[in-house]
């Protein structure tokens, strides 16, 4: 039997990147598979495809995950839609990175709602449906310069590191209910984001890494898999770091 056979998997910002390598994976395994992302474009429908080509249940969802009343609309379509929300995954996120005595308010508000107060968006939105379930799974991406900070992100770093503070809270929370919540901590992976840098800075990022390489997103995936799944079933409130050892 498949590691996520039966389930339903809400997945957010899964058009491209890790979002959509955690979906594909998920849905490999058998779970069905909701997820979002601002506007439901090319890449969107991509992915969707991709995955219904599987066999398993697919559809994708235009929502802004920074936007609390979008967010709890979403979630009761997809509840409704896939008749249950197994496990969550907070992927949704952004950058605007500059020093801060250049950063403005606009720059460090966007990050902090588009990262931050989506987790919690869909988070609440989601709590009713696990908690009718007994049972469920909440995946949350943080970062590694949400541990240990990075110059030049502060606005990011503080997103990253509000969401570790908020899954080690909720899983307090929620563990009554038998619903687990966990956090990845991915450091430097290879996505069409960081192929925009220059070679030299990539390099630079590399030589901090132990295994002298990127990591992939289908590496990530494996890890939100572990915890998405009942291997997983006594880990909540931890924070794995998928960094290939990186000094942060």
């Amino acid at each position: 039997m498949k590691l996520l056979e039966g389930k339903t998997a809400l997945i957010t910002g899964a058009a491209r990147g890790i979002g959509r390598a955690i979906a594909i994976r998920f849905a490999e395994e058998g779970a069905n598979v909701a997820f979002t992302d601002l506007v439901i474009n090319d890449d969107a429908k991509a992915v969707e495809k991709t995955i219904s080509d599987l066999g398993v249940k697919c559809k994708a969802y235009a929502s802004n995950a920074a936007d609390f009343n979008d967010t709890n609309n979403v979630v009761n379509k997809i509840a409704e839609e896939f008749g249950r929300i197994d496990i969550l995954v907070n992927n949704a996120g952004i950058t605007k990175d500059t020093a801060l005595k250049r950063m403005t308010e606009e720059q460090w508000d966007m990050v902090i709602n588009v990262n931050l107060k989506s987790v919690f968006n869909f988070t609440k939105a989601v709590q009713p449906v696990m908690w009718k379930l007994g049972k469920g799974s909440i995946v949350n991406l943080s970062s590694v310069v949400g541990v240990g900070g990075n110059a030049n992100q502060a606005n990011y770093s503080a997103s990253k590191a509000g969401i570790i503070g908020f899954t080690k809270s909720i899983a307090q929370e929620f563990g009554i209910r038998n619903i687990r919540c966990n956090a990845l901590a991915p450091g430097f992976i290879i996505t069409e984001m960081t192929n925009q840098l220059p070679d030299d800075v990539r390099k630079q990022w590399e030589s901090h890494i132990p295994l002298k390489r990127g990591g992939t997103p289908e590496e990530v995936a494996n890890v939100a898999l572990f915890l998405a799944s009942d291997l997983s079933s006594y880990v909540s409130g931890q924070v794995i770091n998928v960094c290939g050892a990186m000094k942060t």
